[in-house]
């Protein structure tokens, strides 16, 4: 299968070398110097277990024409990068090319085959001009939650910290050839990818953590063990999800764990920088939007009431203001 990963980064490498060795043939659409250390030394993974994988034989450029169309798109980019890259993802497609999504938080196709009065809505706090619609239409979209944990610690080089889940869905909860071709596609390279039902459901349970732990991990420099074994930030945590969980309820979305059930998961994570954090430390932007702001978005649509939330996304969005200042 042609698969062309955008987005070399943490998520995108460690993807894009256990799918090379499985036999896909793989382009990496990069730029800078981790595109020229992909050319010149192909991409490594080191696994959590330490040993190392090397995908040498890869194509790599910076040039989407010059890739040409392919059977998958694998989308590894941030959620708040997306717009900036969709109308040269465009140049990828042939007539059968599926997109597979792997941003955190709200996607912009969220109500694309949703149903009910919000069909076909955009959520425009991901998307505000447009641009993701249309230059990646909903219709070639299959949605992917991403579960492992990796970084990028250099050019070319991933280093895998844990997990290698990736549940994928059509948006219409279809079980359909092309998510069958996705699911076998990425189980052929080792990953856990089964085809779920409800994509959304997916996408709320790892939405949970993060617009929660994120925001305040960045607002208070913590850890994930340091905000759940204080009792305020723990409780703090635990408001914030009630409110997005009460988000989730009115679009039709239930949680299979409970709130102390997930905070519990996170603190087991223990002394873990979450990515806002690292984002922050790094001077990058942050994905307070895709992460936050588009679950109050959706709370407005629901009229549901997120008197939390919306504190914790203006403190955040002040927090980035330089950072986003710095970007534009």
């Amino acid at each position: 299968m042609r698969i062309a990963i955008v987005g070399a980064g943490a998520v995108g490498g460690y993807v894009g070398v256990r799918l090379a060795l499985a036999g896909e043939r793989v382009t990496f659409l990069a730029r800078g110097a981790n595109l020229d250390a992909i050319r010149s030394r192909g991409v490594r993974l080191v696994l959590s277990c330490g040993a190392e994988l090397v995908a040498r034989d890869v194509a790599a450029t910076a040039d989407y024409a010059a890739a040409g169309p392919q059977d998958m798109v694998i989308l590894a980019v941030k959620a708040h990068q997306v717009s900036a890259v969709a109308e040269e993802i465009a140049k990828l497609f042939g007539p059968e090319t599926c997109v597979v999504t792997m941003q955190n938080g709200i996607p912009y196709w969220y109500f694309h085959r949703h149903g009910g009065p919000f069909e076909g809505r955009a959520v425009s706090t991901v998307d505000p001009a447009g641009a993701c619609v249309r230059g990646i239409p909903p219709e070639r979209v299959i949605g992917c939650v991403v579960y492992p944990a990796s970084v990028l610690s250099s050019p070319g080089v991933i280093q895998h910290i844990e997990g290698d889940r990736f549940p994928v869905g059509e948006p219409d909860g279809s079980a359909s050839d092309r998510v069958q071709a996705v699911s076998r596609c990425l189980s052929g390279a080792g990953f856990q990818a089964p085809v779920l039902e409800n994509i959304r459901a997916e996408i709320w349970l790892k939405l949970w953590g993060n617009l929660t732990f994120n925001p305040i991990s960045a607002l208070t420099r913590a850890t994930l063990a340091d905000i759940c074994q204080f009792p305020p930030t723990r409780t703090l945590a635990a408001t914030m999800m009630a409110e997005a969980r009460t988000v989730a309820h009115a679009l039709g979305i239930t949680f299979r764990v409970p709130i102390e059930r997930r905070i519990a998961g996170a603190e087991r994570v223990g002394k873990h920088k979450t990515s806002m954090l690292q984002d922050l430390e790094a001077g990058r932007v942050m994905e307070s939007d895709a992460l936050l702001g588009s679950v109050l978005e959706l709370a407005r649509l629901t009229e549901t009431p997120v008197p939390t939330l919306e504190a914790v996304y203006a403190l955040v969005k002040l927090l980035g203001r330089p950072l986003e200042a710095s970007a534009a």
